[in-house]
């Protein structure tokens, strides 16, 4: 099997202690990575202080044209980047081709900094005073990165690090580790100066390494709630600047005067792509009356039976494999504990053939009617094909049940009222909003970010909260007196 390894310094290196890295879709190990230690994070962090001075230096404009070289390779590369996504994810190649492109649009994004980072200028802010405003980098910042975006989320993340003038340390999730190095080569190719992009595989070790490293002065985490706030508590402790994404319950309102139909089929899509395993996700649909209920399970029974389900790396396919096993396992015990909680289950998947009929870590679509707001598949992040439809009797109970959950990711209303719309994007204790559109990701030039349980931090992933996060603002104020003028010492605090 091919060894996945580190990329420090523009090199591959190896390690001692790797793992099996399988492929979902049949079970089977098709590599092998390196499990990087404190020494490997030190090795990594080195690289990075020797090279992020002259990088720093460097004119943004010059900075810009790497990253136009880098998307120009990223798409140049796309279907091999996206075939190890889906070997390695299960994710089907079509979702895969679309986290790619969504993470392209970041470098995009990050290809406009010489824009980005102008300051503020204001003449004769006091007399003769003239103060301005630049924004400088922090040197060397980390991500840590989950494993159901092999590929989108570090986008979210190194470009716009890099173009900012820091130097970047990569720790991609173990279980999807290859796109991780084929970007780093591509970066390489694009002309990045080599020890500014730094790729350390690992579990823990390499986690706890990062987080303890007094040189690494920012870090930016997704993953589950329980693990990011302990990383954003234990990083805050260390004095690093820290942005940590954690998990998700995302509702959807129908409304009675909604197209059902339309309704039906993005629910089915957002509820069931990425097999679940998304923070945007739609797990949850809340049905205005009994009514609107009916009709909405049926149509979303239908489609979900009839889900194109397979090797993610086949063509044609609506839904891959769960990520391995074990996780296959937690989200099956999910469904036993709603039908024994009372939850009507109307379509299990795991009566799909292919749970006992492959090898690979498979589970069908899985819809539950009557789910109410005490049982454990409503409170908790599932993270797999599941979705759940409670029924209430108004717009306002809607409303009140999404904002009481501990969660606040994303959440979308589907209506044809444009005054409901308004009401429910103002009301709605959420942090990003959709109105008939079930995956509210913001475009890379806005920022992505939930609220309550959902984000630990100031600051939201990428567009503008991007350059605040990486980046610390110097104020300067100038004054150049006249040689012929004596200064007169003043001890009031001066002021205009």
């Amino acid at each position: 099997m091919t060894n996945v390894t580190h990329w420090i310094a523009g090199e591959r290196v190896a390690g001692e202690r790797r793992i099996d890295v399988f492929n979902p879709a049949t079970g089977e190990a098709v590599r092998r990575v390196a499990l990087g230690d404190a020494a490997t994070v030190d090795r990594a962090i080195a690289a990075a202080r020797e090279a992020q001075p002259a990088w720093r230096d460097l004119p943004p404009a010059k900075r810009a044209q790497v990253m136009f070289r880098f998307k120009t390779l990223l798409e140049r590369d796309a279907d091999e980047i996206c075939r190890l996504v889906a070997e390695e994810h299960g994710k089907v190649l079509e979702d895969a081709l679309g986290e790619l492109k969504r993470g392209i649009e970041n470098v995009e994004y990050a290809c406009g900094v010489p824009e980005l980072l102008k300051g503020e200028y204001s003449h004769n802010a006091g007399p003769g005073i003239d103060t301005w405003s630049n924004h400088q980098p922090l040197g060397i910042v980390a991500g840590i990165t989950p494993f159901n975006f092999p590929a989108m989320v570090p986008l979210w993340m190194y470009p716009m690090a890099i173009a900012c003038g820091n130097a970047f340390i990569l720790k991609p999730s173990e279980q999807v580790p290859s796109a991780a190095i084929k970007m780093a080569e591509l970066l390489d190719q694009a002309g990045l100066p080599r020890g500014i992009f730094n790729v350390v595989q690992g579990d823990r070790e390499a986690v706890e390494a990062l987080i303890d490293a007094p040189d690494v002065k920012a870090l930016s985490f997704v993953g589950s709630t329980p693990v990011a706030k302990a990383i954003y508590r234990r990083g805050a402790d260390n004095g690093k600047r820290v942005q940590a994404l954690g998990g998700a319950k995302n509702h959807a309102i129908v409304l009675p005067d909604a197209d059902l139909d339309n309704a039906a089929s993005t629910l089915i899509g957002a509820a069931y792509g990425s097999a679940g395993e998304r923070c945007m996700a739609i797990s949850v649909a809340v049905c205005v009356g009994d009514d609107t209920a009916d009709a909405l399970v049926g149509k979303l029974a239908d489609q979900a039976r009839t889900l194109k389900i397979g090797p993610g790396t086949e063509p044609g396919l609506d839904m891959g494999a769960l990520v391995n096993a074990a996780h296959r396992d937690k989200v099956a015990g999910y469904i036993a504990q709603g039908e024994q909680a009372g939850a009507e289950l109307v379509v299990d998947g795991r009566e799909h053939p292919l749970v006992e009929g492959s090898p690979g870590y498979f589970l069908g679509a899985t819809l539950f009617d009557r789910v109410t707001p005490e049982m454990g598949i409503y409170r908790d992040e599932i993270f797999g094909p599941v979705l759940c439809v409670v029924r209430v009797e108004t717009f306002e109970e809607a409303i009140a049940l999404i904002n009481a959950h501990q969660y606040g990711n994303g959440t979308c209303v589907f209506t044809r009222d444009g005054e409901a719309g308004r009401r429910f994007s103002d009301a709605i204790e959420v942090g990003m909003v959709g109105i008939n559109v079930p995956l509210p990701v913001p475009v890379a030039f806005h920022s992505f970010g939930g609220w309550k349980e959902s984000l630990f931090g100031d600051l939201h992933a990428y567009g503008p909260d991007a350059v605040r996060f990486y980046t610390r603002r110097k104020a300067v104020s100038q004054r150049w007196p006249q040689r012929s003028q004596q200064e007169i010492a003043q001890f009031n605090f001066p002021s205009n």
